[in-house]
Parts: C-alpha cells; sequence; structure tokens
C-alpha cells in the first residue's frame, strides 16, 4: 500500500512539474540556509578560537591596574610589576611551564633609508615558550645575552618585509631611535589577531637591555604565564591571586590592583558568543521552512480541488479513507523530502564556498544534517496531513458530481 501510493505521488508530481518545483521551494531555501549558517557558524567558532589559541598555550597574563571592558588605558597611578615579582612566581607557585615578564614601547625602527613604527618589547626566553612561537630564521637569546642586556634582537614578519623586504636579515644592524641593535633571528608568522592587531609587528630584545637603554626604568608592564596543562590552569590562577595579594599588601576583602586575564575564559565566552549568534541566524532562517510548508498545504489543498472526481472514483471503487490520505499524505511528504535533501546540498556548497573565500574552517556536521531533513519531512507530515484529510472524508457520491 505504501509503495503505491509513493507511486502515484511521483506520478502527480510529474504531472505538475513546475507547480511542484515551485512549490519545494520554500523548503529549500529554509533548509538550505539553516545548514548555511550554522555550517558558516561553526567554522567561524573554530577559526576564532583557534586564532585566540596562537596568542599563546595555557597562558594566564597578569597585569596592574583594575580588568575594565574595552580598550585599556595605562593607568598611572597604578604600580607596576618588578622582577621580583615574576622571581616569586618561579619560586612558589607550582604547576607552571615557563614566566614571561615583558614591557613593551612604540618605537621606528631604522634600516637604511626605510624606517617603519612598530613595537619593542623587553623579554627573556620563557616569552617563547610561553607564546609557542617558533623562529624561522636565526636564533634567540644566549644567556649572557639576556644578563648582560645586550643590544641584539629578534624580529617579527612584518618588520621584516618592511625593513629588509628580499634582503637577509640575520646579521644586520637596525636602529631603535638611537640605539643600534644587531638581528639574531626572524618568527614565524602567526598573523593577525582577533583583536585586529598584527602579531608580526613587533621586535622583541633582552629585558635588561630594553629597560637600561629604551624605558630607562626596572618597571615590568604585565606578566605572562604558561601552565603546564589545561587542569593546572585554574589552580595557577588561584596561587598567582594569592601571591600578588600578599607582595602587594592588598588587605582581605579590599580591591585588588591586578588582574588575570586567562585565554580559556576568552575563547569560551567567544565561543559561546558565536554558537548564540548561529543559532539566532539558524532559528530566522528556519522561518522560511514554515513558509514552504505553508506553501505546501496551499498546492496540496488545490490539487484536492483539482482531483475530485479522481478521488470519488477511488472510493467509489472501495479505496478506504486510509488509503486516500496516505496518497495524498505521501505526497506532501516527497514533495517536503525533495526540497529537503536539494536545500542540504545547497546548503553544504554555499557553506563551503563562503569558507573557502574566507579562509575559514570548513565543518561538516552530520546531526545538523540529519535533523534539517527530518525537519523538512515532518513540515510535510504537518502542512500535509489537512489537505490528506480532507480529500479522505469526501463523499464518494458529491465527488463524482463535481466538475
Amino acid at each position: 500500500m505504501l509503495s503505491n501510493a509513493f507511486l502515484l505521488a511521483i506520478r502527480a508530481i510529474k504531472r505538475n512539474m513546475m507547480r511542484s518545483i515551485l512549490t519545494v521551494l520554500g523548503v529549500v531555501i529554509g533548509v538550505a540556509s539553516v545548514i548555511a549558517m550554522i555550517f558558516l557558524g561553526d567554522g567561524t567558532t573554530a577559526y576564532v578560537t583557534n586564532n585566540i589559541s596562537k596568542l599563546g598555550s595555557n597562558m594566564l597574563i597578569v597585569l596592574p591596574g583594575k580588568d575594565r571592558h574595552g580598550p585599556r588605558t595605562q593607568d598611572t597611578s597604578t604600580k607596576l610589576f618588578e622582577m621580583g615579582d615574576a622571581e616569586a612566581i618561579k619560586r612558589e607557585i607550582y604547576g607552571i611551564k615557563a614566566v614571561a615578564p615583558g614591557t613593551a614601547k612604540g618605537i621606528n625602527a631604522v634600516y637604511s633609508n626605510k624606517n617603519y613604527a612598530t613595537s619593542v618589547e623587553g623579554r627573556d626566553n620563557d616569552f617563547f615558550i610561553v607564546k609557542d612561537w617558533d623562529l624561522s630564521e636565526g636564533r634567540i637569546f644566549l644567556p649572557n645575552e639576556i644578563k648582560s642586556g645586550k643590544a641584539v634582537c629578534v624580529i617579527g614578519e612584518t618588520v621584516k618585509k618592511e625593513l629588509f623586504g628580499d634582503q637577509i636579515a640575520i646579521g644586520a644592524n637596525i636602529r631603535l631611535e638611537k640605539l643600534s641593535c644587531h638581528v639574531i633571528g626572524i618568527l614565524q608568522i602567526k598573523g593577525a589577531s582577533n583583536f585586529g592587531s598584527d602579531q608580526d609587528n613587533l621586535i622583541v630584545v633582552p629585558l635588561k637591555m630594553f629597560q637600561r637603554r629604551i624605558s630607562g626604568n626596572q618597571d615590568i608592564q604585565m606578566i605572562q604565564v604558561s601552565a603546564k596543562d589545561d587542569d593546572s590552569i585554574e589552580a595557577v590562577k588561584n596561587e598567582l591571586i594569592a601571591l600578588f595579594r600578599e607582595r602587594r599588601h592588598i588587605r582581605k576583602g579590599a580591591e585588588e590592583d591586578f588582574y588575570i586575564r586567562d585565554l580559556k575564559d576568552i575563547i569560551k565566552t567567544v565561543s559561546s558568543t558565536t554558537k548564540t549568534l548561529t543559532i539566532l541566524l539558524g532559528a530566522i532562517a528556519a522561518i522560511s521552512l514554515l513558509v514552504g510548508g505553508i506553501g505546501i498545504m496551499n498546492i496540496m489543498l488545490v490539487s484536492v480541488t483539482e482531483r475530485t472526481r479522481e478521488i470519488g472514483i477511488r472510493l467509489a471503487i472501495g479505496a478506504l479513507e486510509r488509503e486516500v490520505l496516505l496518497q495524498f499524505l505521501v505526497e506532501a511528504i516527497v514533495l517536503s523530502s525533495m526540497g529537503g535533501m536539494i536545500g542540504i546540498v545547497l546548503g553544504i556548497v554555499i557553506a563551503y564556498g563562503v569558507t573557502t573565500v574566507y579562509e575559514i574552517p570548513f565543518i561538516f556536521n552530520q546531526v545538523i544534517v540529519l535533523i534539517a531533513f527530518l525537519f523538512s519531512t515532518v513540515v510535510g507530515i504537518v502542512f500535509g496531513y489537512f489537505p490528506a484529510k480532507k480529500a479522505a472524508k469526501l463523499d464518494p457520491i458529491e465527488a463524482l458530481r463535481h466538475e
């Protein structure tokens, strides 16, 4: 009985091919929109998460001042850190892989007749560990260079391109304002961060050299701490809070004059936001599925009216009500399912095309594809039931009289 109803449905769809195509168009657009939106949302979430992860491995950033949303400005009234703070972290806190104190300043770098505005950071070798940053050429600082504050530097790829172009940078001397600095290494490309800054636009010099010859003081603007693994991040964070409250003589219950940024928290917040937007956009796109369902119901009602005599003949020669109901219900389900399958293919193609153009990861979600197909089928059942019920309830005598 079911196979016969399916064959009758295919025959009816072929009989009015153009009308059938226009009928399922709403379902096609709805399913394609949902698939494309969710695939793009998942890809964007993965892209953002990956970019934030590039900032460092299991990293916690200790900063002076109060945590403020939006762009951070230097609070001159807040006491900065000192080298002893970083040494205390290494000495007293368990579960850390590296501690990278640092300070930075915007500066003009000059080589030959070229100059470029960049950022110079005073660091030690733990900086490269915390940031998971390898070198594409050259080497990092030697112990004696860090201890003596020798004028050597490791430059980012952007600085290399702007100052040297295709020339060899290793072994050259660049000028940082009036200070001559010997280039010993070039960092691997990291690209732009999610916060809009070019991570490759920097020059790294030994911290002591920066303090003596650039800043002229012993202040530390930030301390980056890398935990050994994900499981120890929260414990390290709590120990850092306790340590800095003690070292900065903050009374119990008093507000802290420092704060700690956890990249895991940032990733969770950004991921949650993008997922919420994805669900919202998917829900909006799903509205067109309801519109498509209404279109199917409308066309099925027209089909029942057009085929009243056919229904009357079937009922008159012994067809049961449930057989007539099944015939029209299957026809509605076939229409919506066809629209669902076409929409799935179209949505995947659109998502793949957009992710390829914008270099976003393409993440295939089988669950969403299955849900979209099932939902399109349910639309056919829900919106096809009323016309099918109407057809099954027709009086055979009145149907045969219909012109």
